[in-house]
């Protein structure tokens, strides 16, 4: 009587295909998670470049000052991202040329607590390119009312978002 072999594939050749998968994993995936992250940096410091020419261009059209709800917590972004005159009000129609300059509060993608990324802190410091500590508190944005510079604040809440230097262990989640 002869012996028939069965084709296919033994144990110990599945085990080691999955072991090789498994270190193919381990050496992919944690590459994935810093791209999620650096994309998500990426999108504030647009976002910052954006705010800061819209805000520009907000005290260009009303006065040389800056939007008077900035910082005071309730409607942090209202004039942004409404319709205004030269005098703030905001309103729509005829009589309010000016606006939206955000299409609506921008969230800070580097902070998960919804209840905090749009809210705005003020400050009397200059943070030059970011970095250091806040001192606004918890808050997801923090602007200077005297020269109308505004920063991001980290996810760690304890600091301004270091532009210069995204590495900054200070930025990460």
């Amino acid at each position: 009587m002869k012996a028939t072999r069965k084709s296919g594939f033994t144990l110990v050749e599945i085990l080691i295909v999955v072991i090789i998968l498994g270190i193919l994993a381990a050496i992919v995936i944690p590459q994935f998670t810093n791209a999620s992250q650096d994309a998500r940096k990426n999108s504030l410091t647009s976002q910052l470049q954006t705010i800061r020419s819209q805000l520009e261009l907000y005290k260009l059209q009303h006065k040389d000052q800056l939007p008077p709800s900035l910082g005071t917590g309730a409607n942090d972004w209202q004039e942004m991202s409404q319709m205004s005159d030269a005098d703030h009000n905001v309103g729509m129609g005829a009589g309010f040329p000016f606006g939206p300059y955000l299409q609506q509060p921008p969230a800070n993608p580097i902070i998960s607590d919804p209840a905090i990324y749009s809210l705005v802190g003020t400050t009397v410091l200059d943070h030059g390119s970011g970095g250091g500590a806040n001192p606004a508190g918890n808050v997801g944005w923090v602007i200077n009312l005297t020269t109308g510079k505004v920063w991001a604040t980290s996810a760690a809440q304890g600091f301004i978002y270091d532009e210069a230097d995204p590495s900054n262990p200070n930025n990460d989640l």
